[in-house]
């Protein structure tokens, strides 16, 4: 009987030592995902066992009854966190359950584009549905002074790039990283910027880029539609660029720009003002700033669009009135 007895006790301990084992190694193996990235939403208040049944739904090959007994053996099961996650490699369950009680939100993505205004970032910026609008109620200069620039025009002074935050961050962190990384930019531009220029100030530099950036239909003319303008300002010729004047009309530009629009005078029109216009009209890329700050070099004073994206470059009016009426018969000169 003490035999029996004993032989039972230790198959039970091994089985308990088996058992033990295969589960240290469940909890530890890396899951597999069922595609590449897996996003699941943990609301406040579940229980355990829905949130077990979501994270297999949302695509981790995970048996759901193992990872609730882990999270309640573990402890973690009252501490996990409401929140966004992304899972975008295999994780171990025990990793899994660690994360989820930490509350390590998932990222989301916003894209600023070259071009852009800046009431098209706060549209972009008002309509993220990932996002805590923490500007949408305030005017660009309650914004900038919350950015530490009070009195400082917002157009031009946000770098166009994709940015990642957290699942619910304030739209103002995100201005605020836009906004220092092209400070950045400008600065690291303005110091290395080719000599004899007539650029007074890393701001005049934005300025312009911002113009570049509008006026550029092909990578490979940036550096030549930088330097006509260059070359405007060192004359003192009006730089004449449609998209100043467009901007300039504001929301009274109805797509098509006239005679009588090139005629009326806003502060942004530069063909009724000479030099640069008061701020930037758009977010200048990299690439506008360094076109702007190291022009191609040559004496060509107009260009105007071909059609294609692409420009033609004169020197002289007569060059570049013979160049309209090849390509813009029913448009105007730059």
């Amino acid at each position: 009987m003490l035999r029996t007895i004993s032989r039972l006790f230790k198959l039970s301990l091994f089985l308990l030592i088996v058992s033990v084992a295969a589960g240290a190694w469940y909890v530890l193996q890396p899951l597999s995902l069922r595609q590449p990235t897996v996003d699941f939403e943990v609301a406040r208040g579940e229980s355990m066992k829905q949130i077990a049944r979501k994270v297999a739904d949302a695509g981790v090959d995970v048996w759901p009854p193992a990872l609730i007994w882990l999270a309640r053996l573990s402890g973690h099961s009252v501490r996990i966190k409401a929140g966004s996650y992304r899972i975008d490699k295999p994780i171990a369950a025990w990793d899994l359950v660690a994360l989820m009680s930490t509350g390590a939100n998932a990222y989301a993505d916003i894209s600023f584009i070259e071009g852009w205004s800046f009431s098209r970032v706060r549209s972009t910026l008002n309509t993220h549905p990932d996002m805590t609008h923490d500007t949408q109620a305030l005017s660009d200069e309650e914004l900038m002074a919350r950015l530490d620039l009070p009195g400082v025009p917002p157009e031009g002074m946000f770098a166009p790039d994709t940015y990642s935050f957290s699942r619910g961050g304030s739209d103002l962190d995100v201005l605020r990283r836009a906004q220092q990384r092209m400070a950045q930019i400008v600065q690291r531009e303005w110091q290395g910027r080719a000599s004899d220029l007539p650029l007074r100030t890393p701001y005049e530099a934005l300025i312009l880029a911002s113009v570049v950036e509008k006026e550029t239909g092909k990578a490979q003319d940036r550096g030549r539609i930088a330097s006509v303008f260059i070359n405007r300002l060192r004359i003192g010729m009006p730089l004449q660029s449609d998209p100043t004047v467009i901007y300039g009309m504001g929301a009274d530009f109805d797509g098509n720009l006239r005679r009588r629009d090139l005629q009326s005078d806003t502060p942004f029109n530069s063909y009724t003002r000479g030099g640069l216009p008061p701020t930037p009209i758009a977010m200048p890329g990299a690439a506008a700033l360094q076109a702007a700050l190291h022009p191609e070099p040559g004496n060509y004073l107009y260009f105007v669009a071909r059609g294609d994206g692409s420009s033609e470059f004169s020197r002289t009016l007569e060059e570049h009135n013979r160049a309209v009426t090849r390509y813009q018969r029913a448009g105007r000169k730059q």
